[in-house]
């Protein structure tokens, strides 16, 4: 079957996107990528060394750019004005690289995003040539707004930024999923396995996560666990689910052609 993952007019065979921050050092965060089989990761400018500071250990050398697309975000930005600086600072350090996640928070304790922000980022950054993957609010509406302003994908949060609440609100997902005609990323909030194939099987493209891995007692495990469960996920989806019965019991099994009771007797 043929199902790829396409992004930007780029195609990928994972759909699992994870984050390279919270490890214990780069070769757990790469013994974790691998096990998890993404392609794609997300890189916290603010906070990780792609470059920027040439006398300490770089990412780039743990996770080359040859072998997996890398996402730079705005982790840890406020404001418009400083997600685009920050992001053009990610393209000059990585060659000009135009595949970026925009993330403008609310506030420090919550993390949720500052959707006024995010627009306003998101106008500026299309305009300068970025490919804008964004993270945003599980609203149709402003997931309507962000698509006409020319992202790439959408990307609602499914709870707080490393809460590993799950998604707590499945309903307006789906109506994310309804409102464009983009990839859908869940983005933070997954704990486990199963809140990852929920994710899959409500329709979504993909699923972001960090925290959910990284802070795992056993990273690289939880890795191999959410590569089994978005692929799990997703055939779900695409094999269609029964529909739910209530009060309309019937047997799994055919009743035609049984030996009842009496007639076994009778043998």
């Amino acid at each position: 079957m043929n199902d790829e993952f396409v992004v930007a007019g780029k195609s990928f065979s994972s759909r699992l996107l994870i984050g390279t921050g919270k490890y214990r050092d780069f070769a757990q965060t790469r013994a974790a990528v691998e096990a998890s089989g993404a392609e794609i990761v997300t890189v916290a400018i603010r906070r990780t060394n792609i470059g920027q500071n040439p006398n300490e250990p770089s990412l780039l050398e743990a996770l080359p750019p040859s072998k997996f697309t890398y996402l730079p975000n705005t982790a840890g930005c406020y404001s418009a004005e400083d997600a685009v600086r920050t992001l053009r600072l990610a393209r000059e350090l990585l060659d000009g690289h135009d595949l970026v996640k925009l993330e403008v928070l609310g506030d420090a304790h919550t993390l949720y995003p500052n959707m006024p922000e995010t627009l306003q980022a998101t106008a500026q950054l299309v305009k300068d040539g970025f490919k804008v993957m964004v993270y945003c609010s599980d609203d149709p509406f402003q997931a309507k707004m962000l698509q006409d302003l020319g992202c790439v994908a959408i990307m609602p949060l499914a709870s707080l930024i490393g809460s590993g609440m799950g998604i707590l609100n499945p309903w307006n997902v789906q109506l994310v999923i309804d409102a464009v005609d983009l990839p859908v990323i869940v983005d933070a909030g997954v704990g486990t396995a199963s809140d990852a194939a929920i994710a899959m099987e409500l329709g979504c493209d993909g699923v972001l996560m960090n925290t959910a891995v990284a802070a795992a007692k056993d990273p690289v495990l939880m890795a191999r666990a959410m590569k089994k469960a978005v692929e799990a996920g997703r055939e779900a989806f695409l094999a269609g689910r029964m529909a739910k019965k209530l009060y309309s019991a019937a047997p799994s099994s055919p009743a035609e052609g049984t030996i009842s009771p009496s007639r076994s007797k009778a043998a």
